[in-house]
């Protein structure tokens, strides 16, 4: 009777029609990832203006540039925070529950956001330690709400729309990082007008005004606003039913929070909703051979395709300012001012975001529960090999002024099929096919690995992109492979990623607990096992 009425809660809620509370949900979980992208992504837009701040050398031709170490740890300290992140509070969601988690990882985004763009002292090394210090714990809060955000989403929606909700909240993250543009836009043109400056050729040191050091803790601090205006709304969400009812065993609490927010019609019997029967072969831990047996090649898939995107997407990402530069869409850095140059890169990020990165997230949510999970990131990471190459192989035909716009509208296709493809499915996939006493922390292992990808891209392509040529690196870099084998190799990386797709299974359409198998015979949990096909 007890198993009965636990499946009739979760069938209820797979077939509960789309309804407000699902918006809401949307709303609620997604501010986050917008917060998320935005505290990411921000930093490419000032590094350059930090290396003119505080690493400027008198009489030298080309202004002042972060030293290699610390260019590495300013882009590459938060990716490290936030694969932390993903493995603890992953792991931790599923110990403790999602909502109880969710609340201190939001807390920790608004208060490293503010003090990242505080310093101890004015010496260089002083700013950078405190910057990369609360960068990295910036970071692990951002960790934390990839595997909360997307299993909180999966486990309240129906089965039917499960996919463009999930991805809907991922969505948020094009916004993120559009609003970072923005406000680097709006900021640096107040700071210009307000305190107007020769370009850097014409007077060295008066390019760069004090008040510039202000621009850049303006645009990293606003990155606390919007997970601060959400936190009373976090708060207020139930945990999900299904948390509740298969992992704290209460199926009375589960019915009684899903009928507060959500229409459906619930009724358990309270002196059987707290002995829930379940099937001890079923009852399996992550570190059992049951558990590999089940899910661990799905478990390959997903953090195999996660972390070969996220060495392409973050490459892509942290230096298209330098891949933009190189081709001459950003003037040289001595033709402009310091506050201008934040002008330049934040229109750069901001034009590739609204012409391609949004577009392409919400591509994926109008079409994954029509196309599939699988077709969709297959596609994704064949046209992201497609356009790499072909950015790559006839590189100094793009490089030449009149063909820079051709340039341009190709490595915008390569974000484009990145977000309508395997940027948004590896974020979707691991929410829903393990089960979910392991959900989370398996979304926290895939998303790590992702984090790990984006490392290798940070750190990697921050010196293989650099010139053959000792005399055209920038200064304080050995010689790397230049920008077009860089390209030539992420282009391969994609290709690899396209084929590890082939492992991750197809969950269009069907229950959470029957991709995982959850409160169903032995035999039967095996044959709805993703692994034996695809729709």
């Amino acid at each position: 009777m007890a198993q009965d009425q636990q499946l009739g809660v979760l069938k209820a809620l797979d077939v509960a029609k789309t309804q407000l509370y699902h918006f809401t949900a949307i709303v609620i979980a997604g501010m986050g990832f917008f917060t998320d992208a935005y505290d990411l992504f921000c930093i490419s837009l000032v590094t350059k203006l930090l290396g003119r701040i505080y690493y400027h050398k008198a009489g030298a031709e080309k202004p002042g540039t972060l030293p290699p170490e610390v260019a590495a740890a300013v882009n590459g300290v938060a990716l490290c925070g936030t694969l932390a992140g993903q493995l603890f509070f992953g792991w931790l969601g599923d110990k403790l529950g999602r909502k109880k988690v969710y609340g201190i990882t939001l807390i920790m985004m608004v208060l490293c956001s503010v003090a990242s763009g505080l310093s101890f002292g004015n010496s260089p090394k002083g700013v950078m330690t405190t910057l990369c210090f609360f960068r990295f714990w910036l970071g692990v809060g951002i960790g934390g709400d990839y595997p909360l955000s997307a299993t909180i989403m999966s486990e309240y929606a129906n089965k039917k729309t499960r996919g463009a909700f999930i991805a809907a909240v991922f969505a948020m993250q094009g916004f993120g990082i559009m609003a970072g543009g923005i406000v680097a836009l709006i900021f640096s043109s107040i700071f210009d007008h307000q305190f107007p400056s020769p370009i850097y050729s014409v007077d060295a040191v008066a390019s760069t005004v004090p008040q510039a050091d202000y621009l850049w803790r303006i645009i990293l601090m606003v990155g606390a606003l919007p997970a601060g205006m959400t936190y009373y709304w976090r708060m207020k969400m139930p945990e999900t039913a299904r948390y509740t009812a298969l992992v704290a065993k209460n199926l009375k609490q589960a019915t009684q929070d899903m009928s507060k927010v959500l229409q459906v019609d619930l009724e358990a019997e309270e002196e059987s909703s707290n002995k829930i029967v379940r099937d001890p072969k079923l009852n399996y831990g992550f570190f059992s051979k049951e558990f590999l047996k089940r899910h661990g090649l799905p478990l390959l898939g997903t953090t195999s395709t996660w972390f070969l995107l996220d060495i392409a997407f973050y490459s892509q990402n942290l230096f298209q300012k330098d891949i933009f530069s190189a081709i001459g869409w950003i003037p040289r850095a001595a033709t402009m001012n310091a506050i201008h140059e934040v002008y330049k890169i934040g229109r750069a990020q901001t034009l590739i975001a609204l012409c391609s990165t949004v577009p392409g997230y919400w591509f994926t949510v109008a079409f994954i529960d029509i196309m599939g999970r699988f077709a969709i990131q297959l596609m994704g990471f064949f046209f992201m090999t497609v356009f790499m190459f072909a950015i790559a192989f006839p590189y100094e035909h793009w490089i030449k002024p009149d063909n820079r716009i051709g340039f341009v509208i190709i490595y915008s296709l390569t974000f484009f099929f990145a977000n309508f493809g395997p940027n948004a499915t590896t974020f979707v996939v691991p929410a829903e096919i393990f089960p979910a006493r392991l959900r989370s922390t398996c979304h926290g292992i895939s998303a790590a690995a992702g984090k790990a990808g984006a490392i290798v891209g940070a750190f990697g392509f921050l010196y293989a992109a650099q010139s053959k040529d000792k005399t055209k690196t920038d200064a304080g870099y050995p010689p790397g492979i230049g920008v077009k084998n860089s390209l030539i190799m992420l282009g391969v990386i994609n290709f690899v990623g396209m084929i590890m797709t082939f492992l991750v299974p197809e969950s269009k359409g069907k229950s959470l607990e029957e991709l995982s198998g959850e409160n169903v015979s032995d035999e039967t949990a095996l044959s709805a096992n993703p692994t034996a096909g695809r729709n």
